[in-house]
């Protein structure tokens, strides 16, 4: 005999859905706010785009005055890693500005033990 498991019975009709406390509603869900923050951060992505620019000529500058022409790919590689990292970084931190400006991080509901908690000898 083969059981199947039905996900849908394992709720009961008109049993609690939510056991916990509300969790409070994040400022990105109002579409004015959201629209600010989202402007705001393609702005400073705009900005990063053109140090990441400067910075790649400025580079490649560089090494061709100190080492000539060595290879083309050797070029092709310093630019494609100089603006990835820039890039790849700098969008990231800008997604950390963005949610901690904006309120986003207040909103989540840590449930864990605290620091003390986790890391405190226990008293036998």
């Amino acid at each position: 005999m083969q059981r199947t498991l039905r996900l849908w019975s394992v709720a009961k009709p008109g049993a609690a859905r939510h056991v916990g406390p509300m969790i409070r509603k994040s400022p990105l869900e109002d579409p004015a706010n959201a629209a600010h923050a989202w402007a705001r951060y393609r702005l400073i992505m705009k900005w990063l785009l053109a140090v990441t620019v400067i910075t790649v000529g400025v580079a490649i500058g560089l090494l061709f005055a100190f080492n000539g022409m060595i290879s083309v790919h050797f070029y092709i590689a310093v630019a494609l890693g100089i603006s990835f990292t820039m890039l790849l970084g700098g969008g990231l931190m800008g997604l950390v500005f963005l949610s901690s400006g904006t309120g986003h991080d207040e909103s989540v509901d840590n449930q864990m033990p605290g620091r003390d908690d986790l890391w405190s000898p226990r008293e036998d």
